[in-house]
């Protein structure tokens, strides 16, 4: 058995790492040996300026910068296993920087497929007015999985219009829910809720054992109101809190604004959504004028 596949194999038994990683992390190093063997050279000896060489090898092959940071990861599993395992006494990848990456855009969906999906719950049932109920406030507001379902009845204002929210770093704020959504909850209270409650709660969205529901429960209800309504399966939660970003900014809305809405504690989180919104500025760009 080689050197890397008794690293892989410890990796795989101490750390559970997928198959799919382990593969991706033995196609790195025996790349990267096969290298150094057409120099003379043995992966376990390599040197600081030989990974140096190497990725600037790989990085005028034309390899991207996620790419590039996958090897450098691997290589730094590799040679602190050696160092670990005293096979080594130094580790070359130690003072390495990573590429910077570019932040990714979040995935998000359209405002047509959004509607589509919005009208999936039939609500002539009890939990049918539960999901569009939760469907409509997630749109309407952005909210994480885990606040929506974790939601209390004294944490809602109908008469206000708001719900207030305690999201990360115990972090308060007032959001508001907007015509479509106060609707369909006051239709979900009214009707909905008093059918799901079997014992005293302060829960707004309960289950059929009329408890909490979980994030995994919701997840699943959305994926098979993505079918019904002919979308993709992968619409999930996020991609919702998504969409409720970037449909605001490209219909005006300011980003001090919607860090508030999101409750991100840092505007560059946020600024992300920028990227979204000149995407699509962009486009209608291209689309719509004369000259585009």
């Amino acid at each position: 058995m080689s050197d890397i596949d008794q690293f892989l194999d410890k990796l795989w038994l101490q750390q559970g790492v997928s198959q799919h990683t382990i593969a991706a992390y033995k196609s790195d190093l025996s790349h990267f040996q096969n290298w150094l063997a057409s120099r003379n050279q043995r992966l376990e000896q390599a040197s600081r300026e030989d990974i140096v060489s190497y990725l600037g090898v790989r990085r005028e092959q034309g390899i991207k910068s996620r790419s590039q940071a996958r090897l450098l990861s691997s290589l730094r599993k590799y040679f602190g296993y050696l160092l670990r395992t005293q096979l080594r006494a130094d580790d070359p990848t130690a003072h390495l920087q990573s590429p910077k990456l570019p932040a990714s855009l979040p995935k998000s969906i359209s405002e047509a497929d959004v509607t589509a999906l919005l009208q999936a719950p039939v609500t002539n049932t009890a939990l049918g007015l539960r999901d569009k109920a939760m469907l409509e406030l997630l749109y309407a507001t952005g909210l994480r999985v885990s606040e929506l379902v974790g939601l209390k009845m004294s944490e809602v204002s109908l008469r206000q219009g708001v719900v207030r929210v305690v999201g990360k770093g115990n972090k308060e704020r007032l959001v508001p829910m907007g015509e479509e959504a106060l609707y369909a909850l006051e239709q979900y209270l009214r009707y909905g809720r008093p059918e799901l409650m079997q014992n005293a709660t302060d829960v707004v969205f309960l289950s059929q054992r009329s408890q909490q529901m979980t994030r995994q429960t919701f997840w699943h209800r959305i994926r098979i109101y993505a079918l019904q309504a002919g979308l993709p399966e992968n619409i999930s939660p996020h991609r919702l809190r998504h969409a409720f970003a970037t449909h605001l900014l490209n219909h005006g809305a300011d980003l001090r604004a919607l860090q508030m809405l999101l409750g991100h504690s840092d505007i560059a989180t946020t600024q992300i959504y920028t990227q979204v919104a000149k995407a699509r500025l962009k486009q209608l760009h291209e689309q719509h004028h004369p000259r585009g």
